[in-house]
């Protein structure tokens, strides 16, 4: 039980939060720009900057000219790391994976048995190198976290420059009806909690990729 000067302070303090929400403070920053940017100009063009910062949180980065070299990246990279059991739901890479002969996966019960994750993106974030994936994609949450290997294909016309950008470029696409959960992913999956030692692909995937394919706006 509460002694009588814990319940004297309680009431202190709720005195204090009823009286400020009674008599609201004025607006000390009436003047404050929240439109402007934090950071400095881009050293490099957002591509370029995408591509280094992405590779410094050990993301593995694939540029390609076109759909078809994006193909014929996509096969090396499965028949040189012997990439198994790769899933893919989202049906505007079907066309080019049939033509291409790359098997992928489409049944969602079986999601359970990825090995690899093949999936599109809403948009990528120049500045930290990060992803910006959401639950409307046809992946949906599953793709881009159960398998070892996420493979992410994205354009460069899905290039932003900082996550201000990013939300803006999502309200943009989707209006009043944003998607339940949007996640920004920041290279693989990793944790040094156990006896700060580093391990890769804890809670999601070991190898992350993003094969990004040149596109006139």
């Amino acid at each position: 039980m509460p002694s009588v000067k814990e319940i004297t302070t309680r009431e202190s303090i709720f005195k204090h939060i009823r009286n400020a929400l009674i008599d609201k403070a004025e607006n000390l920053f009436t003047g404050s720009d929240t439109d402007s940017s934090l950071y400095q100009p881009l050293k490099e063009s957002a591509d370029v900057t995408f591509a280094q910062e992405f590779t410094k949180v050990s993301g593995k980065f694939v540029y390609c000219e076109n759909n078809n070299d994006l193909a014929e990246k996509l096969k090396y990279i499965i028949l040189e790391n012997k990439l198994e059991n790769i899933f893919c739901f989202d049906d505007k890479l079907f066309p080019l994976f049939e033509e291409y002969d790359i098997r992928v996966k489409t049944g969602q019960q079986e999601i359970i048995n990825a090995g690899t994750g093949i999936s599109l993106c809403e948009c990528l974030v120049a500045r930290t190198g990060s992803i910006v994936v959401s639950s409307r994609q046809l992946s949906g949450r599953r793709l881009p976290a159960l398998p070892e290997t996420h493979i992410v294909v994205a354009s460069t016309t899905q290039i932003v420059e900082d996550l201000k950008n990013a939300f803006l470029f999502l309200k943009d696409k989707y209006q009043n009806h944003l998607p339940s959960s949007i996640t920004v992913i920041t290279g693989p999956s990793r944790t040094a909690d156990i006896e700060k030692t580093l391990v890769m692909g804890a809670h999601g995937p070991k190898e992350l990729y993003v094969f990004l394919v040149e596109e006139n706006e």
